[in-house]
């Protein structure tokens, strides 16, 4: 069963990712993606701290589907963070990102 949504809990200037929960059954598991990796999903580079997390509401749904995947296949322990980087999303981005001719 894939990990169900928990709650946003913002931006966090000094890691540069908004850090957000997901759950395991009951069991809250701690998470956080890049603004980096944001970025690259959504093709901007021009998105401001205050904003990240209107991005993030954007992007939901695809950053949290693989926060669950990559907790599943990479056996994270639920003490431990989930931590989506670009290249956790390499093949969705290649696919979303315009191509150029």
């Amino acid at each position: 069963m894939p990990l169900q949504r928990g709650e946003v809990r913002g931006f966090n200037f000094d890691r540069m990712v908004v850090e957000f929960t997901m759950l395991n059954q009951d069991q809250v598991i701690q998470c956080a993606i890049s603004s980096a990796a944001m970025d690259d999903l959504e093709g901007k580079r021009d998105v401001k701290p205050h904003e990240r997390v209107d991005q993030f509401m954007r992007l939901r749904e695809v950053i949290e589907e693989q926060a669950s995947r990559k907790f599943f296949e990479e056996q994270i322990r639920a003490d431990r963070p989930v931590v989506l980087r670009s290249n956790d999303f390499s093949i969705v981005a290649s696919i979303r990102r315009p191509h150029s001719s």
